[in-house]
Formats: structure tokens, C-alpha cells, sequence
């Protein structure tokens, strides 16, 4: 397990959207409601971390090829690259829509298909190691939580 990798994938999933959840609450007086949740979700597991993906896979391509998908040829870096400017595009989108709400729904559906198809594929090419598992399982919850929020918010 790439320490590192685990550590940064779980603070922007789990923690940063937790934490930005519970500050609020308490510094705002704001309901605990799923809608601050996926405010904070989006923000964080959608847009930091896309975003954060994105510049590692465009600055350098080789740990997401060979770390992940286990491709360890050269040539590949240049498609590594073009999807770290796709995951660049979505990951603004999440962290613009913590200042406009109205971005939310659309980063949420746009990125959760996105987090679905990575996952599917995760899943279909039956993950190897330890940082392939914990991608398809990230991918599967994220997908999951912006599914419930197209449901019970938009």
C-alpha cells in the first residue's frame, strides 16, 4: 500500500468532508442535514480529490499507470495525462460549487458517473493490489453517496 496515496484518498473522502460537515454545524447553528453533507462531500471527495488527481496524473503520470494499473510502458503516460486534465475539470467544478450551490447537482451527477464507471472497470478487471482495492472501494462508496444525494436533494 502506497502510504501517501491511502492517507491523501482518505482525508479528501472521509475526514475533510466530516469535518467541514460538523464546523459549520456548530459555527453556524445549521441543522445537520444530508444536503451540508453532500456540500461538503462534493467539495472535498469530488473536488479535492479529482482535482488532486488530476495535477498528480498530469505532472507525473507514471505513478497512476504503474501504481494502479499496473502499466509500467512509457508510452501510456500521455493517456494518464489527458485524464488527469479531465479529473483537473471535474475536480473544479466540486470545489467551485462549495461557493455556488447551484454547481452541486451537476458536479454530482457528472462525477458520480464517473466514480461509477471507474469502479465498474476496478471491479471487471479484478483489482490486484491493495491500492486497486482501495480505489474500486472509495470509487463504489463516492459513487453512492452522490447517487443519494441526486435522489434526496435535486
Amino acid at each position: 500500500m502506497n502510504k501517501k496515496y491511502f492517507i491523501s484518498v482518505s482525508l479528501m473522502t472521509f475526514v475533510i468532508p466530516v469535518v467541514g460537515f460538523l464546523a459549520e454545524h456548530f459555527s453556524k447553528n445549521i441543522p445537520l442535514t444530508f444536503e451540508l453533507l453532500g456540500k461538503w462531500f462534493i467539495f472535498s471527495a469530488v473536488g479535492l480529490r479529482l482535482f488532486v488527481a488530476g495535477m498528480q496524473q498530469a505532472i507525473k503520470p507514471q505513478f497512476t499507470a504503474k501504481e494502479i494499473f499496473h502499466i509500467h510502458n512509457a508510452e501510456s503516460f500521455p493517456i494518464v495525462r489527458e485524464l488527469g486534465f479531465a479529473n483537473i475539470c471535474f475536480g473544479l467544478v466540486g470545489i467551485i460549487s462549495l461557493f455556488k450551490p447551484e454547481w452541486r447537482i451537476v458536479s454530482a451527477v457528472a462525477s458520480g458517473l464517473y466514480y461509477a464507471f471507474a469502479g465498474l472497470l476496478h471491479i471487471v478487471k479484478k483489482p490486484v493490489s491493495i491500492n486497486e482495492r482501495f480505489a474500486l472501494w472509495t470509487d463504489v462508496f463516492i459513487f453512492l453517496v452522490l447517487l443519494s444525494y441526486c435522489w434526496l436533494i435535486a
